[in-house]
């Protein structure tokens, strides 16, 4: 019997009693991160790591947690579980299971590239490798980390040089904390969304030390915006909240805006393509390393990169998840 089944509530460990990232309320979850396609309510028990506790609690509230350490080891009926890090976002981890000397992993979301606080990606030797493909073509291919930061702060600059509002849009947990960071050298003058201030206060609780911002209200007057910085998250793009900040000029922050199409579609004034995903050559390092014999990919370009893994020598299949939507923006404004 495998040690991770598929089902219709998600990834199930028969053996250990347990799922990992369940899209359905269960007895057990073993989550791999906080975003919401991955985090979801209703479940007795959760077990995570330390940082993504906080996280779970802004996103799910009171509930029955456990946290562990990284290669920490945790032990459900007879099988040996232990998280280790996965380089998507804060506490963003793999799950490495265990049973009678056979080895499976989950890897959730992840990204080669050290960001700085994410946590670097591990390689994990393994038996079976259950791994993503969200950007799984390989036209998709990263410029590195401080090549965006500084693609972002020259277009900061000559909006501010034009009396022009930067508003930059990415998810409010892992993109926003990148951005600031990319911010930080060139303004002190940075306001958010509400979605993205409640992860940023969450953060700073939880002993994170990230650039000053200041939450966006509705009493603040047009002018208070002038060539400073907004970021907001996808939610808001296009929508009536964004007018109060006219003049302004808009980027967006996402893998996806590697083909410029995209930028054209979202009638953006800039894109740069800052993922908190593996690139192709970033997603097959990570399967290379495992060593694995199978592999299963979930979301993303499943067809593609599967089929490549089997023409270079990996057996490997797909596996239809309900992953792939990283985040409700609504929930985290309120």
């Amino acid at each position: 019997m495998p040690l991770i089944t598929f089902t219709d509530k998600g990834l199930y460990c028969e053996q250990g009693k347990f799922y990992i990232d369940p899209w359905q309320p269960v007895e057990k979850a073993v989550i791999t991160h906080a975003h919401s396609d991955h985090a979801r309510p209703g479940s007795q028990a959760y077990l995570c790591h330390r940082n993504t506790l906080p996280l779970l609690q802004l996103r799910l509230g009171p509930n029955s947690y456990q946290v562990v350490e990284w290669n920490e080891k945790v032990y459900m009926n007879e099988v040996t579980v232990s998280l280790h890090p996965a380089g998507h976002i804060i506490g963003s981890s793999q799950i490495r299971i265990e049973y009678k000397g056979e080895v499976w992993v989950v890897s959730g979301d992840y990204k080669i590239e050290d960001d700085g606080f994410s946590g670097v990606f591990e390689p994990i030797a393994c038996n079976t490798f259950i791994s993503e493909s969200t950007f799984g073509l390989p036209i998709y291919t990263w410029k590195p980390q401080h090549e965006i930061f500084h693609d972002i702060q020259n277009w900061v600059r000559s909006n501010e040089v034009a009396g022009k509002t930067s508003v930059l849009i990415g998810y409010s947990l892992g993109k926003a904390q990148r951005i600031l960071k990319a911010l930080e050298e060139v303004t002190g003058n940075i306001y958010v969304h509400g979605a993205i201030w409640n992860v940023h206060e969450t953060l700073l609780k939880a002993g994170w030390k990230l650039p000053a911002v200041q939450r966006i209200t509705p009493e603040m007057p047009k002018e208070t915006f002038k060539s400073s910085v907004v970021i907001a998250p996808p939610s808001a793009d296009g929508s009536v909240w964004m007018r109060r900040f006219t003049p302004h000029s808009t980027g967006i922050c996402s893998g996806w805006m590697q083909v410029r199409g995209h930028q054209r579609r979202r009638n953006a004034d800039a894109g740069f393509a800052l993922s908190d995903h593996a690139d192709w050559n970033g997603l097959l390092q990570a399967v290379k390393a495992t060593g694995a014999q199978k592999v299963f990919i979930t979301h993303g370009f499943q067809s593609v990169f599967s089929r490549y893994l089997n023409e270079i020598g990996i057996e490997a299949a797909e596996v239809k998840t309900e992953f792939g939507t990283e985040e409700e923006e609504a929930q985290l404004a309120n």
